[in-house]
């Protein structure tokens, strides 16, 4: 909408815009774009250059709306969902995206999990057991392990600090995940 509403006041002609695209209905200038490039930097956002970083971002969106939503496996493993959702091989995407990021899409992905574990323990309403299960892990064990190698320190301990350090999802892969 944000996107939407700036191109709108920049009297452009587009065909779309989706999370993470735009697609203008001729080729903009130069001038537009860096126009446009700086203004959406105001915003928050950047812009893409590259057709890998075009797909990383596509597999990063793509992994943050699973999260979101309300379990976060169903019955799809997550290379098949990504394919799926890409109409890319997982070989490839796994390849852009160690290329593009410097970490695996699985790293990625558990980073992206512990800190939502971490917002769900910040608002205190699920018990580590029940963030474990929401989470995917198939068991407590297996995910309060994750969580130590990822934020350095334990589900509980995290649990018990008065100051919980978080980072936005967005902000996962980008340095340190804790």
């Amino acid at each position: 909408m944000a996107v939407t509403n700036l191109l709108d006041s920049m009297d452009v002609q587009f065909e779309k815009v989706e999370l993470g695209e735009v697609c203008f209905e001729t080729e903009p200038e130069q001038s537009f774009l860096r126009d446009f490039e700086a203004k959406l930097v105001d915003m928050g956002f950047s812009l893409s250059k590259s057709r890998e970083a075009m797909w990383v971002e596509k597999v990063k969106l793509e992994l943050i709306t699973l999260l979101e939503g309300d379990k976060v496996y169903g019955e799809v493993s997550l290379s098949s969902l990504l394919s799926q959702k890409t109409g890319l091989p997982y070989s490839r995407l796994s390849n852009l995206f160690s290329r593009e990021q410097g970490l695996s899409i699985e790293q990625y992905f558990i980073g992206l999990k512990i800190e939502k574990a971490k917002e769900w323990m910040s608002y205190g309403s699920m018990n580590i057991s029940e963030i474990a299960w929401s989470l995917g892990y198939s068991s407590v064990q297996h995910f309060s392990s994750q969580f130590k190698k990822v934020a350095g320190i334990t589900p509980s301990h995290f649990k018990s600090l008065n100051q919980k350090p978080r980072r936005s999802l967005d902000q996962v892969g980008k340095a340190k995940l804790c």
